[in-house]
């Protein structure tokens, strides 16, 4: 299975040669920030699947689980392409929004929501949430796979 996508101006764009491992809808402030005040979603494959063409700028910071964490954008036109933990670098964020094909990004849980606003979607949300969320060990359940991260 070969997925695209890119950011808006056309600078980056990747292929995946993988299906998903999982996709989460994030609400940590982190991604609230990245997401101009809604969370973010975000879908995971293996590293090794993707490919990138064009330049990438990458800011790293620490999460609120204690992990560096790198935010990978675009230089030119600003879109949020890639998120990666350095306690997961098997395992790469692809923004949903960067995808060609935005149903491959369909979350199967909402993560996070202690620190959503009120009037956030996710707490009315259909989907499994969970009001703060350590990735490692968890048990994946999704459309996509049925696997432990």
């Amino acid at each position: 299975m070969t997925i695209t996508g890119g950011c808006r101006c056309g600078a980056v764009r990747y292929t995946i040669e993988a299906e998903r491992v999982t996709a989460r809808h994030f609400w940590c402030r982190d991604c609230q920030y990245i997401g101009a005040g809604s969370g973010t979603v975000n879908v995971f494959f293996p590293s090794e699947t993707v490919t990138v063409e064009g330049v990438l700028s990458d800011f790293a910071s620490r999460a609120a689980s204690g992990n560096l964490v790198h935010q990978q954008f675009c230089p030119t036109c600003g879109t949020p392409v890639f998120t990666q933990s350095e306690a997961r670098l098997h395992l790469i964020g692809v923004r949903a929004g960067t995808l060609d094909d935005p149903e491959i990004g369909r979350p199967g849980m909402t993560i996070w929501i202690s620190s959503a606003p009120s009037w956030a979607v996710c707490i009315r949300s259909k989907y499994p949430n969970s009001p703060r969320h350590q990735m490692s060990g968890l048990e994946i359940n999704d459309h996509a796979s049925t696997s432990t991260l």
